[in-house]
C-alpha cells in the first residue's frame, strides 16, 4: 500500500507541476506583451496578448483540476502526515488559498472579460496582479515544501507527537525557501518562455502570420534565455546549499558511495549498481565537481556509505538501526544531468533563435530544420522541471518531513490496496484525458491563429491599404 500511495503522489504531483511553471511563465510573458502595447501603442502585442493569453488560461485551468486531486491525498492517503504537520502545513496553505489563489483566479476573470471597458493603462495591471498571484502562491506552496526539506519554527507537542509552529516568521525566513523559491520561479520563466518560442516555430512551420509568430519568438526567446541562465545560477546556490543540509541527496546526484579525494572530479555518465553500492564505468572531468560544488580547484566530497553512518549515529535511537537512509541513487543522478541539460539546451537554442531573428529580416523563418528543432523542443523545460522536482522530493528519503517523520509513518493505515488501485487507474485516465484536452485546443488556437484586428476594407478604401493594415498587425 505504501508503494501504491507513493506512486499516486508522484503522479500527481508531477503532471500538476507540468502547469504550475507553465502557468507563471505564460502569464509573466503575456504581461510582457501587453506593457510592450501599452508603451509602443503597436496593436501588434496586443493580439500577441490576447493570443498566448489563451493558452495562459488552459494551463491555468488544467493546473487547478490537478492541484485539487493533489490536495485531496493528504486527507485521502496520507492522514497521519495531515495530523503530523497540520498545525505547520496548514497556515501557509490557508494564505495561498485565500489570498494568492483568490487574488490571481480573480484578476484572471477582470483582465479576460475588460479589454473593451478600461484604458490600456488600466488594464495591463490586472495581468500583472495576476502573475503576481501566482507567484505568491508559490511562494506559500513552497514554505510548507521546504519546512519538510528544512523543518524549523516548530516545537515537537509532547502529548501528540505532532509538530506544533512556534514561530511563522521562522517558517517564512526558512533558508531553504530562499534557495528553493528562485530555482523554481525562474524555471518557470524559462518554461513559458520557450513555450512561447516552441509553439511560435510551429506557426512559422505553417507559413502563416509570420510578423506575428517571429515577434512572439522574439520575446519568447529573451524570457527564455534569462529564465534558463538565472535557473543555472539560483541552482548552482542552491545544490551548494544542499550540500550541507541534504549531504545525501547531493552525494546520490553525482553517485558518489566513498568520499572522494581533492580536487574531486565530475562524472558525466557512469554505471551505477546500487545493490553492490559501486559506480562503474564513469567517465570523469577533472577538478569540476569541486569547481561546482566549492568554487574552488581544490574541495573533496562525502561519500553515501559515510553519510550513511553518519546518519545511523544521530536517528538510530529515533528510528532503528535498520532504517535504509539510501536514496534512489539513480533516479537523482540522471534527473541531474537531464534537468541540467535541459537548462543548457533552451539557453543555446534560444540564444540563437535571437540572433537569427536579428540578423535579417525572416532569417529564422526560412530556417524550417531549426523551427522543427525549437518546435520539439517546446517540452524540453517540462524535462527540467520534473527532473528538478523529483531530486527536490527522493533526495529527502526515507523522511515525508527531513528528520522528523518518515514516509512508511505518514501513510494512511486504513487505505485498502483495492482503494489504492482504483484510485490510481481514475487519477491516470482523468491526467490523461486533461492533458490531451490541453494539448488538443492548444494545437487548435494555434492553427487558428492570433485574432484579426484589421479594419475592414470600405469603398473608400482600396484593397492595397487593407492588405498594408493587415501586415502592419503582422498577420
Amino acid at each position: 500500500m505504501l508503494d501504491l500511495s507513493r506512486f499516486q503522489f508522484a503522479m500527481t504531483t508531477v503532471f500538476h507541476f507540468f502547469f504550475v511553471p507553465l502557468s507563471i511563465g505564460l502569464a509573466l510573458a503575456v504581461a510582457i506583451m501587453e506593457t510592450i502595447y501599452v508603451k509602443n501603442k503597436n496593436p501588434l502585442y496586443k493580439r500577441m496578448a490576447r493570443f498566448w493569453g489563451k493558452i495562459f488560461l488552459l494551463s491555468f485551468a488544467v493546473g487547478v483540476v490537478t492541484g485539487i486531486i493533489q490536495e485531496f491525498q493528504f486527507g485521502m492517503n496520507w492522514s497521519n502526515y495531515s495530523r503530523f504537520m497540520g498545525d505547520i502545513f496548514g497556515a501557509p496553505l490557508a494564505i495561498e488559498a485565500l489570498l494568492a489563489f483568490f487574488m490571481e483566479s480573480t484578476f484572471i476573470g477582470v483582465w479576460m472579460f475588460t479589454w473593451d471597458r478600461f484604458k490600456p493603462g488600466v488594464h495591463v495591471i490586472f495581468i500583472w496582479l495576476t502573475w503576481l498571484g501566482s507567484t505568491l502562491s508559490a511562494i506559500w506552496i513552497l514554505a510548507a515544501n521546504s519546512f519538510m526539506q528544512h523543518p524549523t519554527g516548530f516545537e515537537i507537542n509532547t502529548q501528540t507527537g505532532h509538530v506544533r509552529l512556534t514561530s511563522f516568521m521562522a517558517v517564512v525566513t526558512n533558508p531553504q525557501l530562499w534557495v528553493e523559491f528562485p530555482h523554481v520561479i525562474f524555471a518557470a520563466v524559462m518554461t513559458g518562455g520557450m513555450v512561447v518560442v516552441g509553439m511560435s516555430a510551429f506557426g512559422l512551420l505553417r507559413k502563416q502570420h509570420r510578423t506575428f509568430f517571429t515577434k512572439s519568438v522574439k520575446v519568447g526567446a529573451w524570457l527564455a534565455l534569462v529564465g534558463s541562465l538565472l535557473t543555472i545560477g539560483a541552482g548552482d546556490i542552491q545544490t551548494r546549499f544542499i550540500i550541507n543540509d541534504q549531504p545525501m541527496k547531493f552525494a546520490a546526484t553525482e553517485a558518489i558511495y566513498e568520499d572522494t579525494k581533492s580536487p574531486a572530479p565530475w562524472q558525466a555518465v557512469a554505471l551505477i549498481n546500487t545493490k553492490d553500492k559501486k559506480v562503474t564505468g564513469s567517465i570523469e572531468i577533472p577538478y569540476l565537481l569541486s569547481l561546482l560544488s566549492y568554487h574552488s580547484t581544490s574541495g573533496s566530497v562525502k561519500g553515501m556509505n559515510t553519510i550513511n553512518k553518519e546518519l545511523h549515529a544521530k536517528y538510530d535511537k529515533k528510528f532503528g538501526s535498520d532504517m535504509n537512509y539510501y536514496v534512489p541513487v539513480k533516479t537523482l543522478f540522471w534527473s541531474f544531468r537531464f534537468m541540467a541539460l535541459a537548462g543548457v539546451l533552451t539557453a543555446l537554442l534560444t540564444f540563437l533563435a535571437l540572433i537569427w531573428s536579428r540578423v535579417k529580416k525572416d532569417t529564422l523563418a526560412d530556417k524550417r530544420w531549426f523551427l522543427w528543432i525549437l518546435g520539439i523542443c517546446t517540452y524540453l523545460p517540462f524535462v527540467g522541471t520534473t527532473g528538478g522536482w523529483l531530486i527536490t522530493e527522493l533526495g529527502r528519503y526515507p523522511w515525508v518531513v527531513y528528520g522528523l517523520q518518515t514516509i512508511a509513518d505518514a501513510v494512511s493505515p486504513t487505505v485498502t490496496a483495492g482503494q489504492l488501485w482504483f484510485t490510481n487507474i481514475v487519477y491516470f485516465l482523468l491526467f490523461c484525458m486533461t492533458g490531451g484536452v490541453m494539448i488538443f485546443y492548444a494545437r487548435r488556437t494555434l492553427h487558428q491563429g492570433p485574432e484579426d484586428d484589421a479594419p475592414v476594407p470600405s469603398a473608400k478604401q482600396p484593397a492595397q491599404g487593407h492588405t498594408a493594415a493587415k501586415e502592419a498587425y503582422g498577420a
